[in-house]
C-alpha cells in the first residue's frame, strides 16, 4: 500500500463515522452552520475527540455532508435526463434540488458561503456536466431561454432554499415565478448602463 492510499476503516471506526455523519446531517439541517460539534458528538453517542479524528474541522464535516448532497443532486440531474420532455426535465430537477436544499439549512449555507468548494464538487461528481446537458437539450427544443447555463440551475435552487423558514414566502411559489422567467419569451435584451 502506498503512502497516499487510505487504509480501509475498521468496522467500529466505520460505524462511528456513519453515526457522526447521520448526527451531523440532523443537527446541521436544523441549526445551520452555527451548530456545535459537541451537539453532533452527543447525538452520535461518541466523544468529541472521535468526531475530530474523523473530521479535523467543522468545515471538513460540512464538506463531507455537502459532497453527499452533491451526489444526490447529480442523481436527480441524471434521472431528469431520462425524462423525454426537456422542459419537464428542467422543472423536475429544479423542484428536487430546491426541496433538498430547503430541507437542509446547513447545505444552503455551505453553498452560499463556499462558492469555490461548490463549483469544484459539482464538477467532481458530474453535476456541472449533467446541468449543461439538461440546459442544452431544453434550449435546442426551444423551451429554455438561450442565456441560461447549467450552473444557473444550481444557483436558482440554492437561492430558493434561502426562503425556507420565511412564513410569507414559499420556495415552491418562487420556483413557479423563476420557471416563468426561464422561458424563451421572458428573455429580454440586457439593459444599457
Amino acid at each position: 500500500m502506498s503512502m497516499t492510499e487510505e487504509r480501509p476503516l475498521r468496522a467500529d471506526a466505520r460505524r462511528n463515522r456513519e453515526a457522526i455523519l447521520k448526527a451531523a446531517r440532523h443537527i446541521f439541517a436544523k441549526q445551520g452552520s452555527q451548530a456545535q460539534i459537541d451537539d453532533v458528538a452527543k447525538r452520535a453517542k461518541v466523544g468529541v475527540g472521535t468526531v475530530y479524528r474523523h473530521f479535523p474541522t467543522k468545515e471538513a464535516l460540512f464538506d463531507a455532508l455537502a459532497t453527499d448532497k452533491f451526489d444526490k443532486l447529480a442523481k436527480y440531474a441524471d434521472d431528469a435526463m431520462k425524462i423525454e420532455d426537456p422542459w419537464e426535465a428542467i422543472v423536475t430537477f429544479l423542484k428536487q434540488a430546491a426541496a433538498l436544499q430547503a430541507a437542509d439549512r446547513a447545505l444552503g449555507e455551505v453553498f452560499r458561503e463556499h462558492g469555490e468548494f461548490m463549483i469544484h464538487t459539482a464538477e467532481t461528481c458530474g453535476l456541472s456536466e449533467l446541468g449543461d446537458r439538461l440546459v442544452r437539450r431544453a434550449q435546442e427544443a426551444g423551451v429554455l431561454r438561450d442565456d441560461i447555463r447549467g450552473n444557473d440551475l444550481g444557483l436558482i435552487s440554492c437561492s430558493l432554499s434561502g426562503l425556507s423558514g420565511v412564513p410569507v414566502w414559499s420556495w415552491e411559489r418562487m420556483l413557479g415565478i423563476a420557471l416563468d422567467g426561464l422561458r424563451p419569451e421572458a428573455q429580454r435584451t440586457e439593459l444599457a448602463d
